[in-house]
């Protein structure tokens, strides 16, 4: 276990119990404990909105599982920044990584103080290998870059993950500002990951359920389209098939239901 964290000292993190949390809330989804009873009820409100939205929480983490893997074996990746981790849950991304190549280094990055409760977690890595966990902020991406510097080494290619994170970022000129200057600190053969949300599979159902979760939750969510999506890999060579939903990506199991969580995955030149 390699525990350089920044997150080291602030234990234990706030955290308010009395109103609903994304991370929370999407640990509920994915069968976790690390919920609350608000986060519970946020969560079924939404579910009874939109079914689809338990699926597409579950579709995410299994294409965070296929992409790492892919990023592995096949582009021979060794080096991780996931940003927007979440709660920790079985199979987080130094798991699958580290299971194909032990010497994988993996950097964590929220902004959370549920995270952050957690994040010692994710930093149990193999012994050839490196773990860390970054507390900062998406906005942030020059203090991002900095942390990361101390375990990554930026002139070897990096996977920047971003799953489930830029739909959070309401303006659009900031959210390609932000992905523009992270692929910019990375060198050839990097990749960038990307789950953001959608409404083109159940148009109503999903504009009815971020309705509700922007009333209720937080942070405020942005739906994009597919094109917009595509947009964030601009300059970048897209891994087939392309920006699709989760389930469409290199699928385990080719009957899944499309969901409006879409996913690409792209290779710097």
């Amino acid at each position: 276990m390699t525990d350089n964290s920044t997150a080291a000292g602030q234990w234990p993190p706030r955290i308010d119990t009395t109103v609903s949390h994304s991370a929370r809330i999407w640990n509920y989804w994915l069968g976790g404990k690390d919920n609350y009873e608000v986060d519970r009820e946020v969560g079924d409100q939404l579910s009874a909105i939109n079914p689809d939205i338990v699926l597409t929480a579950r579709e995410d983490r299994a294409f965070l599982r296929r992409s790492v893997r892919h990023l592995v074996a096949e582009a021979g990746i060794r080096q991780f920044l996931d940003i927007g981790t979440g709660l920790p849950t079985a199979g987080n991304t130094h798991e699958i990584a580290q299971e194909l190549a032990p010497e994988t280094r993996v950097v964590y990055v929220d902004h959370d103080p549920v995270v952050l409760a957690h994040a010692r977690v994710l930093l149990r890595g193999t012994p050839e290998g490196r773990t860390d966990y970054i507390d900062a902020d998406l906005h942030d991406p020059d203090t991002i870059l900095t942390e990361a510097a101390r375990t990554l080494d930026f002139t070897q290619p990096i996977a920047i993950m971003l799953l489930g994170i830029v739909h959070f970022i309401q303006s659009d000129d900031e959210a390609y500002a932000i992905i523009r200057r992270l692929l910019q600190a990375v060198p050839s053969g990097s990749h960038l990951a990307i789950v953001h949300i959608t409404a083109v599979i159940k148009p109503e159902a999903k504009q009815e359920e971020v309705r509700h979760w922007n009333e209720y939750g937080k942070p405020k969510i942005k739906i994009r389209t597919p094109e917009q999506i595509e947009s964030f890999f601009d300059g970048l060579e897209i891994v087939p098939p392309g920006v699709v939903s989760t389930t469409r990506w290199r699928p385990d199991i080719h009957d899944a239901p499309q969901v409006d969580g879409f996913c690409a995955v792209g290779r710097k030149p």
